[in-house]
């Protein structure tokens, strides 16, 4: 199959300007390797695996107290361990060599106007808020519960929470307390950080009796700080000194959660040097941050792109908050902020791109996006249109990098990369020290076709465990069960023989028509290219001896689907995918059920609709529009 057109090129001051460029320089320098370009340094990242994180270790700078023993224990997964021996402190690498005069954190939401944090009161705030924390008896192990939006108190306190070695762990306020105690009650958490209320769609919520609720239910939680927000308040604590500990690498330092569609989330935690090396390599070599640079991604701090975001501290960039709805009153109201925050990376979600698309949203008309020279998309697979309506409304320049990655290790394994161009559709090439393979249900790596997601070899954030997993055995079931010492990551994956990739989507969602596979993200971007179309959803039900395929679809205000739509989706799909995967029924449905980091329900609906339960297939606070869910389980089955 032929290339797709290539949509941005980096300019020769852009290539020179990378900081992964410098990295490379410096590799040959002082390591004495000739590498001639990202490919020869990707293979060179993962077939030398040790000395390149010791070179990630060194480039960086990374301070530690005590110095790591080796770098790797075993290349056995699970079971690798990452620079034994070592202490360090993430929280002092966000700190360290800061002008506290200097502009840290940029925020806004529907509460507050645009404003600016600088390192001194960034510092200050966490100071406090370890001080806080040591006062109420928390200790290096125990667990900081979090109920807070994204606004700089709550960077500041994971930041505190972080220095003394406590674990964070947070939720976004819009879940329900059901969702939270699903999650926090695993890790039983011994201080819990609420706010008192936000603001979304212009609409006041008031969280008081959701934390009194949280209070009873979370038996192990000993004292609650309560953050005034939507009384327009400060967080006023007695000042207190930073004081970083240094912590062995593998401390925790925080613990994600799943999406929680099916059973409780799992908890992930993560290490405090895992995290601060991938994030050094991710955020300065990956996404090119640099002094001046303001990165910001839309995020709320239930997903892990709240935390991949802060990690942008560790750059010498500042970062942009934004909490609130990103459609309200309009989807202009993100494209006013990066005009009036200078924002210079945007980053979003593939549904952001395709809504701004659909609604014929214009960012550059009445806004000064001079400053902007990158456009980020994750979440989801970005399709084909989604590159060309960045080109054509935001410019030729703007560099639009495609991310894949996942909770899980709280990264991106397949993204950006900014010495390299961008072709229409694909993500750029596989992150440095990440071996992404697309295998076989045999095992076999293929290349130029769709096979599973797999790391065949260990990253320093891959979980250290699951929190309550004593044994090892719902790590193991998680990741490895598949392909024995091999981590399977659940999406389908195409490596091109350029070192490209395609996201096709969710291995578990896979739409299987007479032995033909297709990842159901196919799907959407043939059907999402009609203009009376905003959103579907796509499952295959076993019928009998058969599988039955219904494709659910969202149409714009005054469409209907009559005979000419239905014939126009059908032809598309049997076009773009092919004549096995044209559905067999076609349904409107009034919206599509999604988490609250915006992925799609494909899984929980077919199980809803093979009979299982409704409150069984989703946790209902765990889901961005819970009534939606209602809908698919009226439907006969």
């Amino acid at each position: 199959m032929p290339a797709p057109p290539i949509v941005w090129t980096p300019s020769p001051e852009r290539i020179a300007s990378a900081t992964i460029t410098r990295y490379r320089e410096w590799l040959a320098e002082t390591r004495g390797l000739r590498l001639e370009g990202y490919h020869d340094l990707w293979q060179w990242s993962v077939d030398e695996l040790e000395a390149f994180w010791a070179s990630i270790w060194e480039f960086f700078e990374v301070e530690a107290s005590e110095p790591y023993e080796r770098v790797l224990t075993t290349h056995e997964m699970p079971g690798a361990k990452w620079f034994p021996g070592a202490r360090l402190s993430y929280a002092e690498h966000v700190f360290r060599g800061r002008n506290d005069d200097e502009v840290a954190i940029h925020h806004a939401s529907e509460l507050r106007p645009l404003g600016e944090w600088t390192w001194g009161e960034l510092r200050g705030r966490a100071g406090a808020v370890a001080a806080a924390l040591r006062e109420a008896g928390v200790v290096a192990g125990d667990r900081v519960a979090a109920y807070l939006p994204n606004i700089p108190e709550t960077v500041a306190a994971f930041l505190g929470c972080a220095s003394i070695g406590a674990t964070w762990s947070s939720c976004a306020p819009e879940f329900g307390v059901r969702s939270v105690v699903d999650r926090l009650a695993q890790i039983e958490p011994k201080v819990l950080l609420a706010v008192d209320g936000y603001r979304y769609g212009g609409r006041d919520f008031d969280r008081r009796e959701a934390i009194s609720a949280l209070q009873r239910e979370l038996p192990t939680v000993e004292r609650t700080f309560v953050v005034p927000y939507l009384d327009g308040g400060d967080w006023e604590l007695p000042p207190a000194e930073l004081e970083p500990s240094q912590l062995p690498f593998d401390h925790p330092l925080w613990v994600l959660y799943s999406s929680g569609t099916t059973g409780l989330p799992k908890p992930i935690v993560h290490g405090q040097g895992g995290i601060l090396l991938e994030h050094l390599k991710k955020l300065r070599l990956h996404v090119d941050a640099h002094p001046g640079d303001r990165l910001f991604w839309f995020t709320t701090t239930g997903w892990m792109m709240w935390n991949f975001l802060v990690g942008g501290l560790l750059s010498e960039a500042s970062i942009v908050l934004f909490d609130g709805n990103p459609a309200y009153p309009d989807l202009g109201t993100l494209w006013d902020l990066a005009d009036a925050a200078g924002i210079t990376c945007f980053g979003t979600s593939a549904g952001f791109i395709t809504a701004c698309q659909k609604e014929g949203v214009e960012p550059r008309s009445g806004r000064d996006l001079s400053r902007l020279g990158s456009v980020g998309s994750t979440g989801s697979p970005l399709a084909p249109e989604g590159f060309d309506w960045v080109r054509d409304r935001l410019g030729e320049d703007i560099w639009l990098f495609s991310t894949s990655g996942g909770t899980d290790a709280c990264t991106a394994f397949v993204g950006g990369v900014p010495t390299l161009p961008v072709y229409r559709g694909e993500l750029q090439a596989r992150a440095l020290g990440a071996k992404v393979e697309s295998w076989s249900e045999e095992g076999r790596p293929l290349v130029g076709e769709v096979g599973e997601l797999v790391i065949t070899e260990p990253l320093p954030s891959m979980p250290l465990h699951l929190w309550g997993d004593e044994d090892g055995s719902r790590y193991r079931e998680s990741y490895f069960s598949t392909f024995p010492g091999v981590w399977r990551h659940g999406d389908w994956i195409e490596i091109t023989d350029r070192g490209t990739a395609i996201i096709t989507g969710r291995s578990d969602a896979t739409i299987n028509r007479g032995g033909v596979r297709t990842g159901t993200s196919e799907i959407y971007r043939s059907v999402l290219a009609l203009d009376e179309v905003v959103d579907a959803l796509v499952v295959d039900i076993p019928r009998g001896d058969a599988l039955r395929m219904t494709l659910f679809v969202v149409l714009r205000d005054g469409a209907v689907l009559d005979e000419a739509l239905e014939a126009s989706i059908r032809r598309r799909i049997r076009e773009d995918c092919s004549p096995r995967h044209v559905p067999d029924e076609i349904l409107v449905a009034p919206e599509i059920p999604r988490t609250l980091s915006g992925k799609i329900l494909e899984v929980p609906v077919k199980r809803l609709l093979m009979g299982a339960p409704a409150d069984e297939v989703a946790s209902r606070d765990s889901l961005a529009n819970p009534a939606a869910l209602d809908w698919f389980a009226r439907l006969p089955h």
